[in-house]
């Protein structure tokens, strides 16, 4: 059963944003384990935190395969959140697409940084 409401938005069925809140509950659990994860290193760690300690933490393979996974469910959490913003606070719609325009070209440069500041580890 579809409902329509006004002549813009069709509605169907009950589990609409059903999948942008599994998102976020997936990608949220990532970045909490990554804090943990990087919290116990650092705390666990010998030796005064600087820069050979943090370079230690990112060597490993492991740890360069969950920050990539991080990375990347950060970048996924930020854009379903900040497009459902963009949804339903920004009502004209020429406006509306030339933030999600801005909003992937800048998630895509913050990826881009994470990854090349990553691998430069």
């Amino acid at each position: 059963m579809s409902v329509t409401y006004g002549s813009k938005r069709t509605v169907v069925g009950a589990h609409y944003g059903v999948r942008d809140w599994l998102a976020q509950r997936g990608t949220a659990a990532v970045i909490v384990l990554f804090t943990f994860v990087l919290l116990a290193q650092v705390l666990f760690s010998k030796g005064p935190i600087g820069y050979d300690l943090w370079a230690g933490i990112f060597a490993a393979q492991w740890m360069k395969v969950l920050t990539f996974a991080v990375i990347l469910a950060l970048v996924w959490h930020a854009w379903v959140g900040v497009r459902n913003v963009w949804m339903d606070y920004v009502k004209a719609d020429g406006l509306r697409f030339a933030l999600y325009i801005f909003t992937i070209v800048w998630l895509l440069a913050c990826t881009g940084w994470g990854f090349q500041t990553l691998w430069r580890l």
